[in-house]
């Protein structure tokens, strides 16, 4: 570099003034404060949910159509509640039926922020809100469940149920009114019912007994019919035989009479015949090879026997 540039820099530097150098700076600074301040003035609210605007922790308003918002900056801060609506899995709980058993019941809430004003004042938090929530329903559901029998609650069928869930979900939504805990639920449903573990054995064990006594009513009934349907069919083989042996024995004998007038009619017009007939039969009935026959000598069946005629 030429000695001529070394003087022109030197000279630069001497016509620079110190105090324009620290406005400056203190321009761009106050430049960028503003710039953040607007931007940390500015925030947005979005479709489910609510923006609550707090200035030194109390709460100064609560926006809820959504859009852009301004704040004051470094003064005021923003926290975020949902406004859609939200599962609550309550926890399962032990309760005792109207006929005095132990069962385990595992419900869930469908639940809102309904005023977010209330809630913070009241409940503070999210989660302060569904323990508090938590807590109405169970009571409730021991409540309502304590009128109903087991079987009531197990079978959905069983009209003496009815609006059950209904029920639970208005009481819930008045007790949380009358503490004005800004949330409403919309929907409680059981999820499932079980035994208490201590139980479940003896109530699996007197269930079997049940279903054997009533498998061995069934199978007495069924042994009852059967041998009533085995009387009834032999009272009616029995009718229908001797029926048919009285119509067999009318017939014979309607045979029997018919044969014997046949007879009568054929040995009446010549009765030697008949006779001499007779006679030949009886032989054939009364002699064989065994055969001993007395008789006197002088009757006729002897002489007849004998070849002697008269």
């Amino acid at each position: 570099m030429s000695d001529n540039n070394v003087f022109n820099m030197d000279e630069h530097r001497k016509n620079i003034n110190p105090s324009k150098l620290i406005k400056s700076a203190l321009l761009i600074i106050a430049l960028l404060l503003i710039i953040g301040g607007i931007f940390s003035s500015i925030f947005v609210v979005k479709e489910g949910e609510y923006k609550v605007v707090r200035q030194f922790g109390d709460v100064v308003r609560i926006e809820t159509s959504p859009g852009l918002n301004f704040k004051i900056p470094f003064i005021q801060s923003i926290t975020t509640l949902p406004k859609y609506q939200m599962l609550y899995d309550v926890n399962p709980e032990e309760i005792t039926t109207k006929d005095k058993k132990r069962m385990t019941v595992d419900n869930y809430a469908v639940w809102s922020v309904k005023d977010p004003q209330s809630m913070i004042s009241n409940a503070r938090t999210i989660e302060n809100a569904e323990a508090k929530m938590g807590e109405f329903i169970f009571s409730v559901i021991r409540s309502e469940l304590g009128q109903l029998t087991y079987d009531e609650i197990i079978n959905e069928e069983k009209s003496s149920r009815g609006s059950f869930n209904n029920r639970v979900r208005d009481r819930v939504n008045e007790l949380l009114d009358r503490d004005a805990y800004g949330i409403s639920v919309t929907d409680v449903r059981m999820k499932r019912t079980d035994l208490p573990d201590a139980n479940e054995k003896s109530v699996f064990q007197r269930m079997i007994s049940e279903r054997e006594s009533k498998a061995q009513e069934y199978l007495s009934q069924g042994d009852a019919e059967s041998d009533r349907i085995k009387a009834e069919t032999d009272k009616e083989v029995a009718t229908i035989l001797a029926k048919a042996d009285a119509d067999a024995q009318e017939i014979v004998a309607e045979g029997e009479a018919e044969a014997a007038k046949i007879y009568n009619e054929a040995f009446s017009q010549d009765p030697e015949f008949y006779e001499l007939y007779r006679t030949l039969k009886s032989y054939r009935t009364t002699l064989n090879d065994e055969t001993v026959i007395m008789l006197p000598s002088d009757s006729p069946y002897a002489q007849l026997l004998q070849g002697i005629s008269e």
